[in-house]
């Protein structure tokens, strides 16, 4: 039992106030209110100051304002002013369902746990994109998505879209690693977490809705990011590197060979593809009852394994072969 809990509510958020906006306006209709935000804006060109002080009188909210230096470090940087003794974390184009607080403190009061993620979806009034992007990032037929869906998975990894942690963690780990890496600081500071003997926790029922990125370009750019920091983290981290890891970059090179071989010698050859495009637009069309949708999900989805394949060989391919170091993190730790 741990009665005495103290949420601060942290969110960087960087030239997003309308997404922002949302985000407040799901935090004052929460059913459990005892809890405190901290906004810090990682020098942003167009400021959610203004808009901030307009929620001043129905949430308890701190508005901060620094230099850009990346999540990673506006984390941090909200960590040092908050108030409570347990930390929560979303991306400022989140939006809570009223039931978010609630249910987080009946979990940790009554199955207390030292750091938590939940899983993320997308609303009913997303756009026809954010749904597709949104199937995508959690199909099992995809990289996405949080395997399984037990209450306690082993040495499960929280992402910082929907992420908590106690004080104890805090105090250990300083917070998320100093590093302009992003994405995959989140995925660093999950492997400390574990690796200094704390538990962690997927707990279903505190979701989030994710609007995620707004064209294909955009998310084609976050999901490369996703697959070479991948590779990076796992260079650093030899011992929670995974087979599967490379299954997106085989992926990538077995549909340009099948599709190469099924032109040049027989269509055969190109029947794994046609296979693999029917099971995700069928899956696709029976979760979201759409045949818009379920296109816009099938090429999310290729999007979405070409990116990570491409920017895991692509960061293989700087670091092997040309001797670079992007992020300056290969001979270093990160914390």
């Amino acid at each position: 039992m741990n009665s005495d809990i103290q949420f601060s509510i942290i969110v960087p958020v960087y030239n997003r106030p309308d997404e922002m906006k949302e985000l407040l306006d799901s935090l004052v209709v929460q059913t459990y209110k005892e809890f405190e935000l901290v906004v810090v804006e990682d020098g942003s060109s167009i400021k959610s100051e203004e808009l901030c002080k307009s929620y001043s009188d129905q949430i308890n909210i701190s508005y901060y304002y620094k230099e850009n230096q990346g999540p990673s470090i506006g984390r941090n940087y909200g960590l040092a002013k908050a108030k409570g003794n347990y930390f929560l974390f979303f991306d400022s184009d989140c939006i809570l369902p009223a039931h978010y607080m609630e249910t987080i403190h009946k979990e940790l009061t009554e199955n207390f746990v030292d750091c938590y993620g939940g899983p993320d979806g997308a609303m009913d009034d997303f756009s026809d994109f954010q749904k597709a992007v949104s199937y995508a990032m959690t199909s099992f037929f995809t990289t996405g998505g949080i395997r399984g869906g037990k209450k306690q998975v082993h040495k499960f990894h929280p992402r910082s879209f929907n992420l908590g942690f106690s004080k104890a963690v805090y105090e250990n780990t300083g917070g998320f690693p100093v590093t302009t890496m992003h994405p995959g600081e989140d995925m660093v500071f999950a492997i400390e977490v574990i690796k200094r003997g704390f538990e962690t926790r997927l707990v279903s029922d505190v979701y989030v809705f994710h609007k995620r990125r707004i064209s294909f370009k955009k998310f084609y750019k976050q999901v490369f990011g996703f697959g070479k920091t991948r590779y990076i983290i796992s260079k650093h981290y030899p011992e929670t590197f995974k087979i599967f890891f490379l299954f997106p970059s085989l992926f990538v090179l077995g549909t340009i060979g099948s599709l190469l071989l099924g032109l040049i010698l027989h269509q055969v050859f190109a029947f794994p593809i046609l296979l693999y495009t029917f099971l995700v637009f069928a899956d696709a069309l029976t979760k979201n009852k759409s045949i818009k949708i379920s296109i816009k999900a099938l090429a999310a989805s290729y999007v979405q394994i070409f990116a990570y394949g491409i920017g895991f060989m692509d960061a293989v391919w700087k670091h092997k072969v040309l001797g670079k170091d992007e992020f300056g993190v290969f001979g270093k730790g990160f914390y």
